[in-house]
């Protein structure tokens, strides 16, 4: 299955096709963006994610395992390839990223799954008053070209 096949059926579980818009695309990295219509409660988004991986039959990684910083390596180097980057890759970035989006009054959360060669990246974040959709962020990277 290709990076586009699998997007599309997350950004589709997700209800969150519709508008969702590709920030980076290539043959081996597509970053999409979109806005969810479910109503997902705080506490149920890393449970959302890990079902996310579970139907994708992707295994679902320790975020902070060095398998994970490897792929998180890859990731960046693709990233770098498409993009100039300022400064060193910074591998431990993705773990402030939850603690981020709670310093902008967001609750957040984010996992990461491998399903052969092609990570799956997922994260998720809502404003804390409830009020405005969830929004999503999706990485799915062929690891191997």
């Amino acid at each position: 299955m290709n990076t586009r096949n699998i997007a599309g059926q997350i950004m589709g579980q997700l209800e969150a096709f519709e508008g969702s818009k590709a920030a980076m695309d290539s043959s081996e990295l597509l970053i999409v963006r979109g806005k969810s219509r479910q109503k997902i409660k705080p506490e149920e988004l890393g449970s959302t994610i890990s079902q996310i991986l579970k139907d994708m039959e992707a295994r679902e990684l320790d975020m902070f395992s060095d398998e994970t910083a490897n792929i998180i390596s890859i990731i960046d180097e693709q990233i770098r390839s498409q993009v100039q980057i300022q400064g060193e890759t910074d591998i431990y970035g993705i773990y402030r990223l939850k603690e981020s989006f709670e310093n902008m009054n967001c609750h957040a959360d984010y996992g990461m799954g491998l399903a052969d060669d092609i990570a799956i990246f997922i994260v998720l974040w809502k404003d804390k008053s409830g009020i405005g959709p969830l929004f999503v962020e999706l990485v799915v990277s062929a690891l191997e070209g």
